[in-house]
């Protein structure tokens, strides 16, 4: 099959590759419609996520299934399925309780948590491929409506819908509450779209990118360039002087100001800044143990020193994470099915395998209008 393969930091190259094949009873094939490019897969690609040559990326992936193993009831050949990120058994203690981000038995290092074609998340090979092996089929596969409507919205729910939407579910968005959001790319326009599908009076949008802040005024969101406005300032204002009820880190552990320099905790700290007391914060930007190329010495340790000592006397609940999505794909895939959520409002490109090497490139630079790339094998 043809596959995009990691190489090394900004090297990938578009291959053929062994066809995966069932190796258990529980074990599914897809044949890949729609794979997409991740912010997540920038950590990697940057260098800054250690990830093994040879393995081929993505994790955000839907097709029809080929085959099924021996084991395999609930699916069946020629279903079309959404693929979660998480790779789960189903069965140990963490996925019976519903937590599927961090199973305990799919990662054969022991780390909790799998995933395919990804850092630390175990040997599974990517879905940006125009075949992908899914273990335990049963358990991890979303089935979808056959035919190809709504495909550039169904894909979303392998990763980025759902994550925008946990962020909310961890944020307590409730009817009637002003959401901050930090962060406009993919996850965070998921994140906004998400606090508006729950309900939010108010939903505030920040980041420095013009392309990402005109897609999230789309949706009705208050835009809030940082490269020019003070974001604290314009939501303690936007809010009366009270604050947001709700605050969302979408941007993770390479945040940065407006001249590119770095700083992991800038993000949190503003959060802390425009939550209100007894407030609530969901952070689904990615926070990583240890990136020796951080901005400081704590960093490069994974101790991210952010204003914990206000965000304490506030009263202020912090809750992160990756996201089960598991746990919300069902509903939100209806929410889509029933025309009330729309979630490829936020797609710029729609590209063959083989331009990914140019497209992770152009989407790497933040080009101007490079938003979410989808990959059709």
């Amino acid at each position: 099959m043809k596959a995009v393969v990691f190489k090394a930091p900004y090297e990938l190259s578009v291959e053929t590759v062994d066809d995966p094949t069932i190796q258990g009873p529980l074990d599914a094939i897809i044949r890949i419609t729609t794979a997409n490019i991740c912010g997540s897969d920038l950590h990697p690609y940057e260098g800054r996520s250690e990830l093994d040559a040879g393995m081929v990326l993505g994790h955000e992936n839907m097709g029809v299934v080929e085959a099924v193993g021996s084991g395999v009831e609930r699916i069946s050949v020629g279903d079309r399925v959404s693929v979660p990120f998480n790779l789960a058994c189903g069965t140990c203690r963490n996925c019976n309780n519903g937590y599927t981000s961090a199973c305990l038995r799919a990662n054969p290092s022991g780390q909790p948590g799998a995933g395919y074609g990804y850092p630390m998340m175990g040997p599974y090979w990517g879905g940006q491929a125009e075949l992908l092996r899914v273990p335990w089929a049963d358990f991890n596969l979303l089935k979808l409506p056959e035919g190809t409507e709504n495909e550039n919205d169904f894909t979303m729910l392998s990763d980025i819908f759902p994550t925008g939407y946990h962020a909310t579910e961890m944020a307590m968005v409730t009817p009637g509450k002003s959401v901050a959001v930090f962060g406009a790319g993919p996850v965070g326009l998921m994140a906004a779209h998400s606090a508006f599908l729950r309900g939010a009076s108010q939903v505030f949008v920040v980041d420095k990118e013009p392309d990402r802040l005109a897609l999230a005024e789309q949706i009705g969101a208050t835009a809030i360039n940082f490269a020019d406005t003070d974001p604290a300032e314009a939501i303690m204002e936007g809010t009366d002087g009270f604050g947001a009820d709700c605050g969302v880190e979408a941007v993770g552990f390479q945040a940065h100001d407006h001249h590119g320099e770095e700083h992991p905790e800038m993000v949190l700290d503003n959060l802390v800044k425009v939550v209100r007391a007894t407030g609530h914060i969901g952070v689904v930007g990615v926070y990583v143990p240890e990136d020796p190329k951080a901005a400081n010495e704590d960093a490069q340790q994974g101790r991210i020193g952010f204003n914990y000592g206000e965000a304490f006397t506030k009263g202020i609940s912090i809750a992160g994470g990756q996201c089960p999505v598991k746990k919300y794909n069902r509903e939100l895939r209806d929410l889509i099915i029933r025309g009330r959520a729309n979630p490829s409002w936020i797609v710029s490109h729609e590209l063959s395998l083989d331009d990914a090497v140019d497209a992770y490139s152009r989407f790497d630079k933040r080009e101007d209008g490079w938003t979410k790339v989808l990959l059709h094998p």
